[in-house]
C-alpha cells in the first residue's frame, strides 16, 4: 500500500479500477496540489516578514520554494512532537543532513527525503492535511 492511498481513502477517491499508469498519475496530481497548498500555508505564516521586506509575490513564491523543505522540517520541529534526532531516525538519514536541510546548506535533498518527511509532517499536522484533502477534493470534485 502506498502513502497515499490513505489520502485517496480521505477524498473518496477509488482507485481499484485505476492502471498502475493512471495511479502514478494521480499520485503526481496530489502531491502538486499538497505542495502548493503546504506553499500557501508558509506564505501565511511569513506574511509579516515578506510585507516588511516589501517582496513580490514572485519574490515570495521563489524564497518558499527554495526553503520549502527546510520550512516543513521546522513546522516539525515546532509542534515538539519529534526532535532533530527523532527526524533523523523517521526518515533515516543522519542527523547532519537534516541540520544541513534546516540551515538552508541543502535545498534540494532527496525525493526519499521529501516523501518520509512530508509522510511525518502529515503525522504531526494531521488537521493541516485533512483540511488541504478537503479543499482539493472539492477542486477536482
Amino acid at each position: 500500500m502506498t502513502a497515499v492511498i490513505p489520502l485517496f481513502q480521505l477524498m473518496k477517491i477509488d482507485i481499484s479500477h485505476l492502471s498502475k499508469q493512471e495511479l502514478l498519475i494521480l499520485e503526481a496530481e496530489l502531491f502538486i496540489h499538497i505542495y502548493e497548498e503546504l506553499k500557501e500555508f508558509f506564505r501565511e505564516q511569513y506574511k509579516d516578514y515578506f510585507r516588511l521586506m516589501k517582496l513580490t509575490k514572485q519574490m515570495e513564491s521563489s524564497m518558499l520554494e527554495s526553503n520549502f523543505v527546510s520550512s516543513i522540517v521546522k513546522d516539525i520541529l515546532s509542534t515538539q512532537e519529534y526532535t532533530l534526532q527523532g527526524i533523523a531516525e523517521y526518515t533515516d538519514f543522519h542527523e547532519d543532513v537534516v541540520m544541513d536541510i534546516i540551515a538552508g546548506k541543502n535545498n534540494c535533498p532527496s525525493s526519499i527525503f521529501l516523501k518520509r518527511i512530508i509522510e511525518l509532517h502529515r503525522s504531526v499536522r494531521s488537521e493541516l492535511y485533512k483540511a488541504i484533502m478537503k479543499k482539493i477534493s472539492e477542486h477536482m470534485g
